[in-house]
Formats: structure tokens, sequence, C-alpha cells
């Protein structure tokens, strides 16, 4: 097993790529901690994973990722793995669109993707610093290198996480402690679905048409799972990737080369 008994963080643990993320961690070997705003929804996955950690915490609270890697360092001792995934959905506004409401909206995104990241960081890294060993992967996104209409504010929050990671890489590298990117495109879901259903509603075809489409765009002729993302997260965090920093991994089917 390519993680036996590290113990890994996962930061926005909520259903989707959070639950796949903590479940194969667990199947790597990790001691797994889940983080999440929603205490019911923490607690929920980590039932799922055997010996999982729920910690609720919001990652734009200082005081909640204080908490979060004191509870983590109380029980287990040490940190190995931190990957921060928290994001929040984006609500599609074009700039100039954007009511009051929006702003706010708008701010609170990147204050997650970015300013959350940052925190998490800041208070877990420490403890590998201390033991001149760990890896940080954080989760970005297609989107953190390449903008659309409506989407500024995952791309802010995500290019804000992107940037950061190249910082802490430089700045950490000297202890040994590696910090990369796993950048995905779509992820195979019910939500990409109904975005498609909507596309294929407002342009007169068939859902199985713009499907079509947009699969016919990637090289390899698919849309990613959770899982491809996932894996491409246990490598980084892995030993198997020991003289990696500063890097990024896309995994997006070929819809992006970079």
């Amino acid at each position: 097993m390519l993680l036996e008994d590290e113990v890994a963080v996962v930061t926005g643990a909520g259903p989707g790529l959070g639950r796949t993320l903590a479940g194969l961690l667990s199947q790597e070997g990790a001691h797994v901690v889940v983080a999440a705003r929603t205490a019911a929804g923490v607690a929920e996955i980590a039932a799922e994973v055997p010996g999982a950690l729920a910690v609720p915490a919001d990652v734009t609270s200082a005081d909640d990722m204080r908490r979060l890697a004191g509870t983590v360092i109380d029980r287990f001792g040490r940190v190995d793995v931190l990957v921060n995934a928290a994001f929040p959905g984006s609500h599609r506004r074009n700039v100039l669109d954007m009511s009051d409401d929006d702003l706010a909206a708008w701010r609170r995104a990147v204050d997650t993707g970015g300013y959350g990241t940052l925190l998490a960081c800041r208070f877990i890294a420490p403890h590998m610093v201390a033991r001149g060993s760990g890896a940080i992967v954080n989760v970005t996104s297609m989107s953190s290198r390449t903008g659309y209409a409506g989407r500024s504010d995952y791309a802010a929050g995500k290019a804000a996480a992107h940037l950061l990671s190249h910082c802490l890489a430089d700045e950490l590298g000297p202890y040994g402690v590696r910090v990369n990117c796993v950048a995905p495109g779509w992820i195979a879901s019910e939500a990409l679905d109904d975005w498609m259903r909507a596309r294929a509603a407002a342009e007169g075809v068939t859902f199985e048409e713009i499907r079509a489409r947009d699969v016919a765009a990637m090289a390899l002729r698919r849309i990613a799972t959770e899982e491809d993302v996932a894996r491409a997260v246990v490598y980084l965090a892995s030993r198997q990737a020991g003289a990696v920093t500063g890097a990024t991994i896309d995994v997006n089917g070929g819809q992006l080369f970079t």
C-alpha cells in the first residue's frame, strides 16, 4: 500500500470527490481525518472509512484550522499528508451582471479556494516541518489556468491555490515537505450531466449530442472520474513522488494540454 500507516488529512471532504479521496487514501493504508463545514456530512463520510476521524471545520476560519491541526496531533502525533479539496460550487454569473449578493458570494468562493488552502497549510505544515517530511496536495482545476465566462469566482479561487502551492513548495522544500497540485477538468457526475442537459436545451439539441461533442474535444475521448482524480492525489502524496514538488498533474482526459 502506498500510504501504509501514514496520517492523511482531507479538507473539503464533502460528497463526491472528497468522499472518494477519503476512501482511496484509506485503501492505500492511511489513517484518514476528514474535515468539512457540515458536521453531519463529515460524520457520514467518516462512518464509511474504517477508523476515520471526523472534524467539523470551516477552512476559512483560522481558529477552526488551528483546532483541526491540534486535534490530529493529539490523536495521531503527526501529519504525513494534507489534501486540500474544499471549494463551494460556482453560481455562474458574469462579472458585469453581479449584484451585491453575487459579489459577496464571489468573495466567499475565493476565500475558500485561496485563503482556506493557506490556513490549512499554515497550521498543519509546521508539524511536517518538525518531522522533516510531509506531502501537501492541493486540488485545483483546469480553470486555474484558463478562465470561462461566468466562472471568475471559481477560476480566481483555484488560481490562488495553484500559485500558493508554488510559493509553499519553495518555502517548505528545504524542510523535506513537498507541495503539489492535481488539476481536474470535468469530472463525471450528475451535476455535470445536468449542466450538459441545460446547454442542450438552450441549443435545441439532445443531451447525447452535447455529450458526444464535448467528449470528442478530449484526446482520450472520455470524461475523468472521481477515482481518476483521487489516484493522482495518492501518487503525489506517496513516496513514489519523492522528488516531485511544485508540480501539477492534469486529470482532464486531454481536454487541455499544459
